[in-house]
């Protein structure tokens, strides 16, 4: 049986940690780094960080919180938003990051995806998919942190980013995000019915119900959790614990 990942999702925007609903209305939550080691101290699998206005300024500033960080966690961490060039997956991976998430850039640009997965690894490349559902199974992908329509259909641009080199998929729920009503498992279940790599489920989580829905209704191979973390209605002892008595077994599955 596979492992699945639980993974705390740290939405940036300036130096504030920050969270919304169907990413808007962004409300301050803390410090980055602080909520980092708390994360990470809990025993989170991974942390993922996103800079949710990079791509509509033109920059990342997710370089100094990284670099701080790496210092005092030693579990993978993702860093997305304004990574346009391999240059820039290069710089972020200097500071300490082990992986990328591109969804901007790789809609413009989708030979990005191959550049980045042939120059450092497939494992280093995630491809952020920002999903809109427009019709019943069918999604379309957002950039700009859910701003911009693209027209792009979510399962095609899935199966043509897996094609192109990318190692996972991050794959957000625009209409689910920050609501706590659970995963859009339709959106997941497709998802993971056309690829073989790893998909990350993100958007909607509000209690273990949700995870486990997710993992064992929609085959989902990581959770990425943000407000139900941020909010302390679940910690990740409170999941282990949960985990126990259910068919899910997590990459550490000690309490």
């Amino acid at each position: 049986m596979k492992r699945i990942r639980l993974i705390a999702r740290l939405d940036i925007k300036s130096e504030n940690l920050i969270k919304g609903i169907h990413l808007e209305g962004l409300r301050v939550i803390g410090t980055p780094s602080e909520y980092a080691c708390k994360y990470y101290n809990q025993g989170a699998d991974e942390l993922i960080f996103m800079d949710t206005v990079a791509s509509l300024y033109g920059r990342n500033h997710l370089g100094s919180i990284i670099k701080s960080v790496a210092k005092d966690i030693f579990i993978p961490m993702t860093v997305g938003g304004g990574i346009r060039s391999i240059d820039d997956a290069r710089a972020i991976l200097r500071l300490g990051a082990d992986k990328v998430a591109v969804n901007t850039a790789a809609i413009n640009r989708p030979e990005l995806i191959s550049e980045i997965s042939n120059l450092l690894g497939s494992q280093a490349m995630v491809l952020s998919v920002e999903a809109k559902k427009v019709a019943s199974n069918k999604w379309e992908a957002y950039t700009n942190n859910g701003r911009e329509s693209t027209g792009i259909d979510v399962m095609d641009w899935i199966e043509r980013g897996q094609k192109l080199g990318a190692g996972e998929i991050l794959l957000t729920s625009v209409d689910c995000e920050g609501t706590r009503k659970g995963f859009d498992l339709d959106l997941i279940k497709e998802a993971t019915s056309i690829t073989s790599i790893p998909v990350i489920a993100s958007g909607g989580m509000g209690n273990y119900q949700h995870l486990h829905d997710a993992v064992c209704k929609a085959n989902a191979d990581a959770i990425a959790m943000a407000d139900v973390l941020h909010y302390s209605r679940l910690t990740f002892s409170d999941i282990r614990k949960e985990s126990i008595n259910s068919e899910i077994v997590l990459r550490n599955h000690d309490v």
